[in-house]
């Protein structure tokens, strides 16, 4: 036991695995089942965070009541089940209260650094549940507000870790706690240098695991959700999926960018860095199994998983002036990049280049990329076209732009399909597709009936 706490693990629980009561003690199950496991990172109780995203909005009076009764509706449904609640009510009340006149200030003037403050009140809340949860089964555990420790930039919505600070503190105020009992904090949020409450952008709490896990020097970090680990593609899509049981960073890194929603890239980077294999399990089946993520795997095979990503918009850009032009190119970029829009992928031929932008990463999904402006300032350098409702096919695998013959495997099955565009060459890692949405579903079961049937 001396050995594990010098080397912990931590375990970090998403939503769904804190939804409710049943739930919290499925997890709780899990931690107690490890001696190693001394700190636990959690996300708020699913379905919290879009209701405080919406009251942060600040828009409708009339909805605010009911956002705040579907929370508190929540959180008391845990509570309820708790033996001995008197206190725990009335911590969980200062909450809602807090979060009631967050929102009302919130219908006099939105800001990032008020949205920030009123949704990490999902994961402080979620955390003192837990430690309720803990505390009724004689449990030794300690609720620890990560935001002493997370120092961050003031990019309110995406803050950035400040590393060196986040290892200092972890050591002084963390580490010694861990020894002496079971540690519960919050994934997703950290403080910048004047205290206000930050938070760290999309795959949060995962990324707080990472640099918790990084800083505390773990064995493992254990990521529980609600799938039995990463599979060779979604198995919601083609029920044949096999799960993988081993696989390096960067093929799940190559997933988790082409749309494999288990986990966020940049989460895993501080894992990477610091060589501590990331374990994926499902808090409701932690007997399934899982997959484990480390630096190398033994013998990786040319084809790994097929990631499948929605919504795609595909721009081409067409005009007689690239034939002798040099600045083309920069141009087109300049202009991308002063619309805040990141390029995925890229085909030219002599006067033209098309290109997709992915658009499943924005918060407000309903907002167009493609704003007037832009395709007006395009316009004024070369022939638009817009094709919209496109699906990215993204086949992951080692050493492909080396391999032969991956071009019949592959487009040997598609005769049936219209394909887009295709990269291939630039990654030795992935080949991208582009197909048109409807077809995205049999094309990625085309395909892995052909590569992994």
């Amino acid at each position: 036991m001396a050995e594990s706490l010098h080397s912990p693990i931590v375990a970090k629980f998403g939503g769904t695995s804190v939804a409710d009561f049943d739930a919290m003690n499925r997890s709780a199950d899990i931690v107690l089942s490890n001696a190693a496991v001394r700190l636990v990172v959690l996300s708020a109780s699913a379905g919290v965070t879009n209701l405080l995203v919406a009251l942060a909005e600040g828009k409708d009076p009339d909805r605010r009541a009911f956002h705040l009764d579907e929370i508190r509706r929540i959180q008391y449904a845990i509570i309820d089940r708790l033996a001995d609640s008197q206190v725990i009510r009335e911590e969980i009340d200062r909450m809602l209260d807090n979060i009631a006149m967050l929102s009302e200030a919130a219908g006099l003037a939105t800001s990032h650094a008020l949205t920030d403050e009123l949704v990490s009140h999902g994961e402080l809340m979620s955390t003192l549940l837990f430690v309720e949860v803990l505390r009724q089964r004689q449990v030794t555990a300690q609720w620890f507000d990560i935001r002493k420790v997370m120092r961050t930039n003031d990019r309110f919505g995406h803050a950035e870790p400040d590393i060196g600070i986040l290892k200092e503190l972890t050591h002084s105020l963390l580490l010694p706690r861990i020894d002496e009992a079971l540690i519960i904090t919050q994934g997703f949020i950290g403080s910048e240098a004047k205290g206000r409450t930050t938070t760290l952008g999309r795959g949060g709490s995962d990324y707080t695991a990472a640099l918790l896990g990084e800083a505390l020097k773990a064995q493992r970090i254990d990521i529980w959700t609600d799938v039995p680990g990463i599979y060779t593609t979604d198995p919601r899509v083609v029920p044949e999926a096999k799960r993988i049981d081993e696989i390096s960073f960067e093929e799940a890194a190559e997933m988790a960018t082409f749309g494999a929603k288990i986990l966020h890239p940049a989460t895993l980077l501080p894992a990477v860095r610091s060589d501590i294999p990331v374990f994926v399990g499902s808090s409701k089946d932690p007997h399934a199994g899982g997959t484990l993520v480390c630096n190398k795997t033994l013998n990786p095979p040319l084809f790994r998983a097929i990631a499948l990503r929605r919504r795609q918009t595909l721009l081409t850009l067409h005009s007689l002036n690239m034939l002798q032009a040099r600045g083309f190119l920069a141009e087109v970029f300049n202009i991308l990049a002063r619309h805040y829009i990141s390029v995925d992928l890229i085909t030219t031929s002599e006067v033209s280049v098309a290109l997709t932008m992915d658009t499943t990463g924005s918060t407000s999904s309903s907002v167009s990329l493609l704003t007037t402006s832009l395709l007006t300032e395009l316009s004024s350098l070369c022939r638009v076209e817009v094709e919209e409702n496109l699906a990215l096919i993204a086949l992951i695998g080692n050493k492909l732009s080396q391999a032969c013959g991956v071009g019949k495997d592959v487009f040997g099955v598609l005769d049936p399909f219209n394909i887009r565009l295709i990269c291939y060459g630039a990654s030795s890692h992935n080949l991208c597709l582009l197909v048109p949405g409807q077809d995205a579903e049999q094309v990625v079961k085309t395909l892995h009936h052909n590569l992994f049937g």
